[in-house]
């Protein structure tokens, strides 16, 4: 038996079937949560995609909604350019397709966000496509099973693992097959075949696996280059009125946390105390800093808080919200969690 055959009668009877997002060839669905998975773990996109699916059954209805309330509804999964382009691409299925998604993983890598193993997933998955994905749990059985020991921080030998991937898909009955085969690979990559300590005694191709032979599996995937992290301190100005009202700001497009409402953000202390009103200066109270991780960079942020009268303009940009305003807004993570401060201080 061929490792695709393997894999398929694997999946059938041991693989993840019941996620939310599976047993469906609705090709919004699927692709809905391709895109949460992205860089966000299975247990918090279960918590995420129920809601969404709530706020927007359908394409049609993403479509129609505003940015802001996309964002919103997003706000806390991070990677919030996936949300923009989740929108946008909604907007160009519904324009430029008729609201129904295309069949194909080539048409479907021309809608914004949808790289090459995405458009694989939905094509695949709803559509019975012979093509391959290859995310990183993909990369990592891939390389295991085959030997491929090639660094894959260079783009020629991630074309040459894209050709294998493609190679080894299931030849015949695809319309079965290949939703199976692709989401046990999948399943494979994320249960058994994982990072450390994989549990090559349950695996299903484990008598075809070069690296089980080699009792090395977690030599593979190679891919020597290292990313580097960087570090920024902000300031954020948390000028908050006694109703309970904050003064956010929406964040410009690029830049850090681009198109959320935020605090006003500053590089400086000095630079937030002179942007502040003279007669509130001396009012100004420093919240403990802390540090929020993104995935390239350490952000070291210091709230300053200030009180200030129900509504009292500002020399800056922005605009007051109440709890019920910004509770529906696209907010960073950690915006979000100082603000909950707010709204159990005003029950």
């Amino acid at each position: 038996m061929d490792l695709a055959a393997r894999i398929v009668r694997w999946q059938q009877a041991f693989g993840r079937n019941d996620l939310p997002w599976q047993n469906t060839r609705d090709p919004y669905r699927v692709w809905l949560s391709e895109i949460m998975l992205q860089q966000t773990q299975v247990a918090t996109v279960l918590d995420y995609f129920p809601r969404f699916l709530a706020r927007f059954p359908d394409v049609a209805s993403l479509a129609a909604a505003p940015l802001d309330d996309v964002l919103g509804l997003w706000s806390g999964l991070g990677y919030y350019s996936r949300a923009r382009n989740l929108h946008a691409c909604a907007l160009d299925v519904v324009r430029l397709h008729g609201g129904a998604f295309p069949q194909t993983a080539q048409l479907l890598q021309t809608l914004p966000g949808i790289g090459r193993s995405t458009a694989a997933a939905v094509a695949s998955l709803c559509f019975g496509e012979r093509v391959a994905i290859l995310d990183g749990n993909v990369k990592r059985v891939l390389t295991r099973v085959l030997g491929f020991d090639a660094d894959l921080s260079v783009a020629a030998n991630e074309r040459w693992l894209w050709d294998e991937a493609s190679r080894v898909l299931p030849a015949r009955d695809l319309q079965r097959a290949m939703p199976r085969y692709t989401q046990g690979v999948m399943d494979l990559g994320a249960t058994v075949c994982t990072a450390r300590k994989p549990a090559c005694g349950a695996c299903p191709v484990a008598e075809l696996c070069v690296a089980f032979g080699q009792e090395l599996p977690e030599r593979y995937p190679v891919k020597t280059r290292k990313i580097k992290r960087s570090a920024q301190s902000i300031w954020l100005l948390w000028a908050q009125a006694r109703d309970g009202s904050v003064w956010l700001d929406k964040r410009p497009t690029p830049g850090v946390w681009a198109g959320l409402y935020c605090l006003p953000l500053f590089d400086s202390r000095e630079a937030l105390e002179a942007a502040v009103t003279t007669r509130y200066r001396k009012h100004l109270e420093d919240v403990p800093a802390f540090t929020h991780v993104l995935t390239h960079k350490d952000l070291y942020l210091h709230p300053v808080k200030v009180q200030i009268p129900t509504g009292a303009k500002q020399d800056i940009d922005g605009a007051w919200m109440s709890p019920d305003e910004w509770l529906r807004l696209g907010l960073p993570a950690p915006v979000r969690k100082l603000l909950a401060e707010v709204a159990r201080g005003s029950d």
